[in-house]
């Protein structure tokens, strides 16, 4: 993605309301390295057009489960063009065994509240869902 290099410099304000963010969180993406530190004019943070472009990749990343560490190198110059696939597809191998086990968790709970809402025991000390622990997984921890 290319922008006229002679496109007039955005502020911070400018930058938050186009992408729908705060400008503390431009700032924290800046102070943890997913976006790179902006050009200044008189002290006063001066951002390119592209900034936005930047900033879609971060909000797309995240939804997809990204911590800022993997957004940060997936968009740093050791991932550029030649290597950011290779990089995606190793953090896809990564996520979907975590993510599979959300769902399974997510599954045993939601078999577990739908029994639930059949329940009319008078004491959670004798109600069957509260006795056998095997019901549902774990709570992670």
């Amino acid at each position: 993605m290319t922008f006229a290099t002679d496109a007039p410099l955005l502020t911070i304000g400018q930058v938050a309301e186009r992408a729908g963010l705060r400008t503390s969180h431009i700032r924290f993406y800046e102070k943890v390295g997913v976006l790179p530190e902006p050009e200044r004019s008189s002290g006063q943070r001066r951002y390119r057009e592209d900034v936005l472009h930047r900033l879609s990749i971060i909000d797309v990343a995240q939804r997809a489960g990204m911590t800022l560490e993997e957004i940060r190198l997936l968009t740093g110059p050791e991932n550029g063009s030649a290597n950011a696939g290779r990089y995606i597809r190793e953090l896809a191998d990564d996520k979907l065994p975590q993510i599979d086990a959300l769902i399974t968790r997510a599954q045993a709970v939601k078999h577990w509240l739908q029994v639930a809402r059949s329940c009319d025991c008078s004491s959670v000390d004798v109600c069957g869902l509260f006795v056998d622990p095997t019901l549902l997984p774990p709570a992670d921890g």
